[in-house]
C-alpha cells in the first residue's frame, strides 16, 4: 500500500492521537545500561554509548512502547526523545549505540539489538505490554530497525523471537547494505550491495508488521525511496501480509516531522486491532 503525503490526513491523525493520550504523569530515567555484562562497558566510549533513556506513563498499565533509534549514518548522532512521540500515552525508549569509526560492523546492530532486548526483558516491570513493543528509527536508525526485525538471529542471541515485535517503523532507512558498512569494506557509495547485512537479504513472510516511510523520491538521498520500494515489493511477493510504503511528497531525507503522525497512527491502529481481537476471544 503506497500513500502520498496528505495534509488533511496528518491533521486528522494528530487530532486523534491528542484525544487518545489524555492527561497523565510520566517518569523519565536516563542513561540506563542495556548490556548485562561488564565487557561492553570496559572503556569510556562504551560506557557513554551503550545506554538508553526511557519515558513511560505512571498511571497506565499495559502501555505500548516505541523504541526510537537515532540516525546519523552510523557515524554520528545521539539518543533523542522526539517531541512528537513523547508523552502520547505510550512509553518512549531512546537508544544510544557505538559508532564508526570507533567500532566496525556489526557492532551497531549488536548494540541496538541489546537495547531492544532490554525493553523486552524489563518493560513489563514498569507496566508495559511486551506484546506491544514497536521499533522505529530514522535513516541509520531505520536501517537498524529493519535489521533487528527482519534478521532473526540478532534477537535470538537473547532468546527473543523477533516476530514478537509489534511493528517495525522505518523512516528513510537503507534496505541495501548500509553505505558506512560498504565504506568500511572499501566499496564506493554508488555501488549497491545486498548481503547478510542488508534488510533486503532477509525478506520473509512471517516478519513483524513493516511500515516503510520515505521522503519524495526526487528529493531523497540517492536511491533511498527506490530501495524501500524494492523491499516493499519483495515482502509482498514472499507473502508478507502487513507491509506498507509511504512516500511523503515534497519532503527530502529529513522527513520526520510529517512522518511521526503516521508512526503514531500505525501504533494506535495496532493497539485497536489487539483490543478488538481480545474482545472476540473473550466472548
Amino acid at each position: 500500500m503506497r500513500m502520498k503525503n496528505n495534509i488533511l490526513l496528518l491533521l486528522f491523525v494528530g487530532f486523534g492521537i491528542a484525544i487518545y493520550s489524555q492527561d497523565n504523569q510520566y517518569i523519565t530515567k536516563s542513561n540506563i545500561r542495556y548490556y548485562t555484562d561488564s565487557l561492553n562497558y570496559a572503556d569510556d566510549y562504551s560506557r557513554q554509548k551503550c545506554v538508553l533513556d526511557i519515558c513511560y506513563p505512571k498511571n497506565i498499565k499495559g502501555f505500548a512502547t516505541i523504541v526510537w533509534i537515532h540516525g546519523g549514518g552510523l557515524t554520528s548522532g545521539e539518543k533523542e526523545m522526539p517531541e512528537a512521540l513523547l508523552e502520547k500515552g505510550y512509553c518512549l525508549v531512546s537508544v544510544n549505540y557505538r559508532l564508526s569509526p570507533n567500532v566496525k560492523s556489526p557492532t551497531y546492530i549488536e548494540d541496538a539489538t541489546a537495547a531492544v532486548a532490554w525493553v523486552f526483558n524489563n518493560i513489563g516491570e514498569l507496566g508495559g505490554d511486551t506484546s506491544l513493543i514497536f521499533v522505529s528509527g530514522h535513516s541509520a536508525g531505520g536501517y537498524l530497525t529493519c535489521m533487528i526485525g527482519l534478521d532473526k538471529r540478532w534477537l535470538q542471541t537473547y532468546n527473543i523471537d523477533a516476530n514478537k515485535i509489534a511493528g517495525l517503523l522505518s523512516l528513510s532507512g537503507q534496505t541495501i547494505t548500509h553505505f558506512t558498512i560498504r565504506q568500511e569494506r572499501g566499496i564506493e557509495e554508488t555501488r549497491p550491495i545486498i548481503d547478510e547485512l542488508a534488510p533486503l537479504y532477509h525478506v520473509r513472510p512471517d516478519a513483524p508488521a513493516l511500515w516503510l516511510i520515505t521522503g519524495d523520491r526526487n528529493f531523497e538521498l540517492l536511491g533511498r525511496y527506490e530501495e524501500n520500494a524494492y523491499l516493499y515489493r519483495m515482502m509482498i511477493i514472499v507473502g508478507h501480509k502487513n507491509t506498507k510504503l509511504y512516500e511523503l511528497q515534497g519532503y527530502g531525507h529529513g522527513m520526520t516531522e510529517p512522518a511521526f503522525p503516521l508512526v503514531l497512527r500505525e501504533v494506535q491502529q495496532t493497539i485497536k486491532a489487539k483490543i478488538e481481537l481480545n474482545n472476540i476471544i473473550s466472548e
